[in-house]
């Protein structure tokens, strides 16, 4: 039975001004609400599922009295969640006058535009990355590889628009293309500054952990949501309807990265792209690994707790953690009581079959806490796709070892598109656990990960396939944990090829 759909208000800053639009059901998207109400239609849909980038939009928040702009995909962005944000779509980019902004400019001289159905996602794009680094200053072309890996192009073959990522940067900006900064965080405070919607409202996002927890306690049936880069797609491929959605990501609480002597705390509503900032920094070797997580729109929206609570069988972030011996806190409101009540178990014990776990429905997974490296750690995560950029894993693989006197003294790994849910892989850890760390336990090791899991066939790969990779890839750490780095393509430069 399809849930009854109650309209709500939504305000947002755009163009100079409060753009105030009522009866905005809660399940509608960002892109539906910029092409059929405001009639922007220079933001595209294309894939209607993040792939793509032709929708993209760059949204402005303030933060700590600072403008951050942040690209994205409004296509599986519910509309709601731009609340009391600034939006820019391609039509805002030009002045009053038709002068072109330097993004654009940069692509008409750069011949970065063809058939033109894509451009306006590349032109957010470069607009988002124009804002970030002061006006485009010091990109180079692997910073432009890198930001771009979201927005797809069927003509030009990428040489003109990164091309014209590099060129922007020494384009005037003509006057009134700007944005006026100060004005618009001054803009958004005021905004910030209305009534909150009602408690029983269709879309609540509250602002404070508590006010959080005992909205779920009050609507347990709501569809959470978090960054909506999965429910997104509910909504655009399985045309779901949801009465009521609770949004956890404006919970200051959980908007933060907080270090302590012996792990981090990733909150549930910090962003892919923040969180594995995060791991970046304690761990340089995950930075690969953490750029080809979806094109950088899907981790600016996404969250790293709406990833793990998803579940997602194929889901990139559920193998690493569990090999860096991740916990999580799910936390729930307590009425007879009064307070908030928390429960924290391993991020592997989490699930109970596919897309399904231990939550209550009135539990919210809240923390993500990852142990801090130690300086003899061995540490790789490998993902296996069909394309290297923006693409779904068929096999991921992490593994997490020390080793003492040659000997295997802790081994963790965890693995994904294997199994119905992420899984640990303990039998291989069991054989290894001890053992000289040699080419004999290796390969024995290996043949014990091909038969510890019975993986499906799907459009991605055969499950034999996959049960040979998974065999593979140990036998490239055992390589690379003896020195070995030509077998990794990422080591291998196209220059060194030429």
């Amino acid at each position: 039975m399809t849930p009854p759909i109650s309209p709500q208000t939504l305000t947002f800053w755009r163009r100079g001004q409060a753009v105030t639009l009522d009866n905005v059901a809660p399940d509608r998207t960002l892109l539906e609400v910029l092409r059929e109400d405001l009639h922007c239609t220079g933001t595209k849909e294309g894939c209607g599922e993040g792939d793509c980038g032709a929708c993209t939009v760059v949204l402005g928040e303030a933060v700590g009295g600072q403008l951050q702009y942040k690209a994205i995909n409004s296509c599986i962005r519910l509309a709601h969640s731009v609340q009391g944000m600034a939006v820019w779509t391609t039509e805002d980019l030009p002045s009053a006058s038709g002068e072109l902004h330097p993004v654009q400019e940069a692509m008409v001289q750069c011949h970065g535009s063809q058939c033109g159905f894509c451009t306006p996602g590349f032109v957010m794009s470069l607009f988002g990355m124009y804002q970030n680094t002061g006006g485009g200053q010091g990109i180079d072309r692997a910073q432009a590889q890198v930001e771009l890996s979201g927005n797809l192009c069927r003509c030009t073959g990428y040489r003109p628009i990164f091309d014209a990522a590099q060129q922007m940067a020494s384009l005037p900006l003509p006057a009134g293309c700007g944005v006026n900064e100060p004005v618009v965080v001054a803009a958004l405070e005021a905004l910030g500054e209305r009534p909150a919607p009602p408690a029983n409202g269709a879309y609540l996002r509250p602002t404070t952990l508590t006010r959080l927890l005992q909205d779920r306690c009050a609507h347990p049936r709501a569809q959470v949501v978090a960054g909506c880069t999965d429910v997104g797609l509910w909504v655009t491929k399985q045309h779901k309807r949801f009465g009521q959605v609770l949004d956890v990501t404006a919970a200051e609480e959980l908007r933060r990265v907080e270090t302590y002597p012996h792990h981090i705390a990733i909150g549930a509503a910090v962003s892919l792209h923040k969180a594995y900032a995060a791991l970046v920094s304690e761990r340089p070797p995950l930075k690969t690994f953490a750029q080809r997580f979806a094109g950088l729109p899907v981790r600016n929206s996404g969250t790293l707790g709406g990833n793990v609570a998803n579940g997602s069988p194929i889901g990139d972030s559920m193998p690493l953690l569990i090999a860096l011996g991740a916990s999580v806190v799910l936390m729930r409101w307590d009425a007879r009581r009064q307070a908030v009540a928390h429960r924290e178990l391993r991020l592997e014990d989490l699930y109970t079959g596919y897309r399904t776990n231990v939550m209550r429905p009135d539990e919210l997974l809240c923390w993500i806490k990852v142990p801090r490296p130690v300086e003899t750690e061995f540490l790789r995560v490998y993902k296996i796709s069909k394309r290297f950029d923006d693409d779904i894993s068929a096999v991921c693989l992490a593994i997490r070892m020390t080793l003492d006197g040659g000997q295997v003294k802790t081994i963790s790994i965890g693995a994904g598109g294997v199994a119905a849910t992420p899984v640990r892989a303990r039998q291989t850890e069991a054989a290894l656990l001890g053992q000289a760390w040699n080419a004999d336990s290796v390969m024995a090791a290996v043949a014990t990960l091909r038969a510890e899991f019975q993986p499906i066939s799907d459009m991605r790969a055969s499950a034999a396939y996959r049960q040979t990779v998974l065999g593979n890839l140990l036998q490239r750490f055992w390589l690379e944990s003896q020195g070995l780095q030509s077998i990794n393509l990422e080591s291998v430069s196209m220059e060194a090829l030429a």
